[in-house]
């Protein structure tokens, strides 16, 4: 049994049984992914997957059980592999993270900016999605670093770090009823408007929802989108109201938009930064993670990846204060919490 024969079978697995696919995805031929497959399997002793004809129809439940071994141990060689670098000084290697459009259009930006400042030979991989999308790509390990907001429960294998807070904003067009407010927004002022926000979650209830849903009320939420872009683009043609992050309110929104603050209206979140527990964090990982946040000092982290269980890390943050994230001018953040 080799490495190169695991990396052909995790290249099979993660190509939807698609033998071509993989080759292409591993720079390689398929009779040559053939070969070394059948060698493995005939020295195993067992079938890792049933055919049809002359293609792959199915995952066998041995063949689970070996590809979930294997990923361990081609986590466990790059690992090694990061430990040597890192012992050697060496400054050179990829950092692939996996974020969601909010961070990587009006968070990611400047940490990137000044990453690139400090490790210019460091390749930087950047994958957008959603929450779901993130936990395929964690799930497959092909990111270093998940970014997002809530929905911890798609990343058990993964230590979080929280990074900062923010609240939602409510956005409208100028001379907007909202916008000549003059008390507190409230749920009930708001249910009376068609809204424009986030794609809801596939999995667990949108606290977006059970805020309504706790006045009895139901949200008219007529279009939704991952972008906050297309959102406001939405809410400028009269679309609806528009409700979305706080750091997505940009200085040049003032020209059209005006912003209400909707702070308590619905719970406040809290954006992580996750790697798998079993990961050895490189060095230039460990500063963009105190570029990201920086609480996340080299030693917090550190310590924090030696813990077993997540409980044991909320522990070790609870006594850290979080920043609140606002937009244009830390307007609805730091400033104005």
């Amino acid at each position: 049994m080799t490495l190169q024969q695991l990396r052909y079978l995790l290249g099979i697995a993660d190509s939807g049984l698609n033998i071509t696919a993989a080759a292409e995805r591993l720079y390689t031929s398929q009779p040559g992914i053939s070969k070394q497959l059948k060698l493995l399997e005939q020295e195993l002793g067992i079938q890792l997957f049933t055919r049809k004809g002359k293609s792959l129809a199915a995952i066998t439940p041995a063949g689970h059980e070996v590809i979930a071994r294997a990923r361990r141990i081609l986590r466990e060689v790059e690992n090694i592999r990061s430990l040597a670098s890192d012992m050697s000084q060496e400054q050179e290697g990829t950092l692939s993270i996996a974020t969601t459009h909010t961070q990587a259009r009006y968070v990611l930006p400047d940490v990137v900016r000044e990453f690139r400042n400090r490790y210019p030979k460091v390749n930087l991989e950047l994958h957008q999605g959603t929450s779901e999308q993130i936990a395929e790509l964690v799930a497959a390990n092909r990111v270093d670093f998940a970014i997002a907001t809530g929905s911890q429960q798609l990343f058990p294998e993964l230590v979080l770090l929280p990074c900062y807070q923010w609240d939602r904003i409510v956005l409208v067009p100028k001379g907007h009823e909202l916008a000549e407010l003059q008390e507190p927004l409230t749920i009930a002022t708001l249910a009376r408007f068609p809204l424009v926000t986030y794609v809801f979650s596939l999995t667990g209830e949108s606290s977006f929802k059970q805020a309504f849903a706790a006045e009895g009320l139901e949200p008219d939420v007529v279009f939704t989108a991952r972008d906050a872009d297309i959102i406001k683009t939405y809410v400028r043609m009269g679309m609806g109201v528009g409700v979305v992050a706080a750091m997505a309110w940009e200085c040049q929104d003032k020209e059209d938009l005006v912003a209400v603050d909707a702070a308590g209206l619905f719970p406040r979140v809290t954006t992580w930064i996750g790697y798998r527990r079993d990961s050895v964090l490189r060095g230039y990982m460990v500063d963009f993670a105190e570029l990201f946040a920086a609480h996340l000092l080299p030693e917090l982290t550190q310590r924090a990846a030696n813990l077993e269980t997540q409980e044991e890390v909320e522990t070790l943050f609870a006594d850290i204060e979080l920043p609140l994230r606002g937009g244009c001018d830390d307007e609805f953040g730091a400033d104005s919490a």
